[in-house]
Formats: C-alpha cells, structure tokens, sequence
C-alpha cells in the first residue's frame, strides 16, 4: 500500500459531512428532499432519536471513500486540482450514480429523490478528489 496522507484523508471527509450538512439544509435542497420522500413532521422527529448513530456511520464511510479515493491517486498517480475533479467525476458517474440510480429504480421514490443525493455525491466525490490530489 502506498503511504496515505491521513490528515488529508479526514479533511476530505470532514468537507464531504460538512456539504452535506449544507445540502440538506432549508438554504439548498432539505423542503424538495423532505417532500419527495413524503416525509411528515411526526417522521422527522422520530427520525432525530437515532442521529448521532447514523452522523457517526455516515462519518465513518466518508472516512473510508477518502482513504480508497487517497490510494487511488497514489496508484494512479494523479496530481493536481484537475486530476482529482477528473477522479471524482469518473468515481461518481461509475459507481456512486450507478448504484444509487439503481437502488432508486427498485424503490417507490420519485427520480427526483435520486438526482438530490446524486448531486450531492457529484459535489462531495469531486471536492475529496481535490483535496486528495492536491494534498498528498
């Protein structure tokens, strides 16, 4: 394995929790997310009680897409703001898009519940991939 930056790779994640927060904020997309899921004001409460857990899980994921993403550019040996927009689009649009378009074609959510989360994975991918390659 090729020595990882750690610091970089928890920045990295530390900014993809930190857009999400705004993502999902009343500023940016959180009235079309809560109404294309259907969700009431009884469920978004009930939804708060387990919080912490799925901030911590969350967090923890993002931890290990910066470490994957980090050793990526090792191997790869990308380099630069533009090299990690490059990665973390062709990351997004083979994997993250995919699965997720996938996961939204089985379920009963509107297509509109999918572009919202993928938009999101698009912004926080390409911004890890910068942070990554520029900081190595």
């Amino acid at each position: 394995m090729p020595p990882v930056n750690y610091l970089a790779v928890i920045v990295s994640a530390v900014a993809a929790f930190l857009l999400g927060a705004l993502w999902y904020s009343p500023a940016l997309f959180a009235r079309q997310w809560v109404a294309v899921h259907g969700y009431t004001a009884e469920k978004l409460e009930a939804m708060k009680k387990g919080m912490a857990k799925t901030y911590g899980m969350s967090f923890l994921c993002f931890l290990v897409m910066a470490w994957v993403m980090a050793v990526l550019i090792l191997l790869l040996g990308i380099v630069g703001p533009r090299g990690g927009v490059k990665l973390g689009g062709l990351a997004w649009l083979g994997f993250a898009a995919p699965i997720g378009l996938t996961a939204n074609l089985y379920s009963d959510k509107p297509r509109l519940a999918w572009m919202i989360d993928a938009g999101y994975q698009l912004v926080y991918m390409i911004a890890m991939g910068v942070i990554l390659a520029v900081w190595q």
